[in-house]
């Protein structure tokens, strides 16, 4: 068959034994499950909005301490706290350094301006630190402290966004995968939480906030594209937390219990954290990780190395397409022998100038001493005709020489 994109011609054979390439994948998995993986993500929001709690429902462990143990020491500092809880957890024989950042302080005071610079500055900090392990001779153990995503917790009102919430996400979105969750979704109609979301988008396309949208590749089958459709069209997720479990028609669920019934965790007619969990960890941790790394960081590092006045080379960490580099080649193969060709024509026609110029001067010496000889042929045929006349008169064809005077000779 061929590409017609490229006009690479690609022959599809057929093995006649094993040969063992089709062992990468597990090549891969065995080295990525040996080395573990990190992954980092924020929780922000006002206090009360159960961040903590969600947490723990997500990753299904304490990482979060009970509120009781916990000293609420920001409100006497009255400034935005950034906190680490870094966890090792396994899984099914994977092992995963989970860091939760925490944000203890945001949108809790009188007075909120400016309560998202310590944030900022801190995923700043953080970037400045991967720079500076990627300029050090010996990379080979590169620890990746980035924030990958980012659980912006908006609070239930049911309105639209506060001021805050807008800042916060227009001063973040450049820097991270922002994801917006509607905060303790239970307090809210489904209606309400139906109407509540297409406030919230109208607000974020308004002000131009990029907030995460799931990769699109051409390999995916339709089952993945729908499924990503669907965690898409949740956003915001509106989502409940709880670590504590009801008994339902004879089986244990993750819940919160009001009088009129319970609200399922785990339920997607009840909430929309079954799609959070998936989006931010089942099916796209990865890419998550990827596009921090590959857009959001990249971003960050030209402009910093632009404002230290450092300038580089815009391909040099570019994605090599193979399809693509082939072509590239093509279209710079096919452009030298163009401009060999077009200096061959110009010798060639150089030299016939040359040679032209040659003959023509060939021509007229010719032309010359054509002339010359036919002059010389028509005087010499001019003075035969006159001797010609001159002897049908009768006349010498020299005159007599006179007798000299004054000499005789006598006999």
């Amino acid at each position: 068959m061929t590409d017609q994109g490229t006009g690479i011609s690609v022959v599809r054979k057929k093995l006649l034994g094993y040969v063992g390439f089709a062992n990468l994948p597990n090549q891969v998995h065995r080295k990525s499950v040996k080395k573990g993986f990190e992954f980092t993500t924020m929780v922000v929001g006002e206090s009360g909005l159960g961040k903590s709690t969600l947490i723990n429902t997500l990753f299904n462990t304490a990482l979060y301490p009970p509120k009781e143990d916990v000293e609420l020491t920001h409100e006497a500092s009255q400034t935005v706290e950034v906190k680490s809880i870094t966890s090792d957890i396994e899984e099914n024989g994977v092992k995963l350094r989970l860091t939760v950042v925490d944000t203890p302080g945001f949108g809790d005071f009188v007075n909120n301006e400016e309560c998202w610079k310590p944030i900022l500055d801190s995923i700043e900090s953080r970037c400045d630190a991967y720079l500076e392990q990627e300029n050090r001779v010996n990379r080979r153990k590169l620890v990746d402290n980035r924030i990958h995503a980012c659980l912006y917790f908006i609070s239930p009102t049911g309105h639209a966004l506060k001021p805050l919430d807008i800042e916060f996400m227009r001063r973040l979105h450049t820097r991270v995968n922002l994801i917006p969750v509607i905060a303790k979704a239970d307090t809210l109609t489904e209606e309400e939480v139906s109407a509540f979301k297409e406030r919230i988008l109208a607000d974020i396309n308004y002000h131009n906030i990029q907030i995460y949208q799931a990769p699109a590749y051409e390999y995916d089958d339709e089952e993945t594209i729908a499924e990503n459709r669907e965690i898409m069209s949740k956003i915001p997720f509106a989502v409940v937390g709880t670590d504590k479990e009801f008994e339902v028609d004879g089986r244990r669920v993750r819940g919160r219990s009001y009088p009129w019934g319970v609200i399922e965790v785990d339920n997607e007619d009840h909430c929309d954290f079954v799609k959070l969990r998936q989006m931010l960890i089942r099916t796209h941790m990865e890419e998550l990780k990827e596009y921090t790394n590959d857009v959001l960081y990249e971003n960050y590092r030209t402009e910093k190395l632009a404002a230290m006045g450092i300038q580089q080379d815009p391909t040099v960490f570019k994605e090599v397409n193979p399809t693509q580099k082939m072509e590239e080649e093509r279209i710079a193969h096919e452009q030298k022998l163009a401009k060999m060709e077009a200096e061959m024509k110009a010798v060639f026609q150089s030299k016939v100038q040359e040679k032209e110029g040659k003959l023509k001067q060939s021509e007229e010496e010719l032309y010359a001493r054509h002339k010359e000889m036919k002059e010389a042929l028509d005087k010499q045929r001019m003075d035969l005709e006159e001797k010609k006349r001159r002897m049908e008169s009768g006349r010498p064809l020299t005159p007599e020489k006179t007798k000299k005077k004054g000499f005789s000779f006598n006999k």
